[in-house]
């Protein structure tokens, strides 16, 4: 059984910092083996893939936060952080952690997911 509990959203000023945390429950060798990825889905939007790490942390990001969104992982704690920087309001969305879509492991239930509000 494999679940995701994201957390660290919150209400921030554009051009703001926010760091995003997903703990994975799961056993240390899935985790350590498996690429993990963030996800954001914006009111009336789909889902998208946003960034990826692969088990020896190479990254992936989309055009709209490349530059300045960073993901990360602590394999000694399960975790995967995204910290996100230079917030503008088009980044308001509910955010998710899964494994990368096409995954053999991804998992179609997803976590409660963590609301992130960019606004003056």
């Amino acid at each position: 059984q494999v679940e995701f509990v994201e957390s660290g959203g919150g209400l921030v000023q554009p051009m703001g910092s926010l760091r995003l945390s997903c703990i994975v429950s799961a056993t240390a060798s899935f985790f350590r083996q498996n690429p993990m990825s963030w996800y954001r889905e914006a009111p009336g939007q789909q889902r998208e893939l946003i960034a990826t790490i692969s088990r020896d942390e190479s990254t992936n990001y989309a055009p709209p936060v490349r530059g300045r969104f960073t993901i990360s992982r602590d394999n000694r704690e399960n975790t995967v952080y995204l910290q996100m920087n230079s917030l503008k309001p088009e980044d308001t969305a509910d955010y998710y952690c899964n494994l990368p879509r096409g995954n053999p492991a991804f998992r179609d239930d997803w976590g409660q997911g963590t609301q992130v509000t960019v606004s003056s």
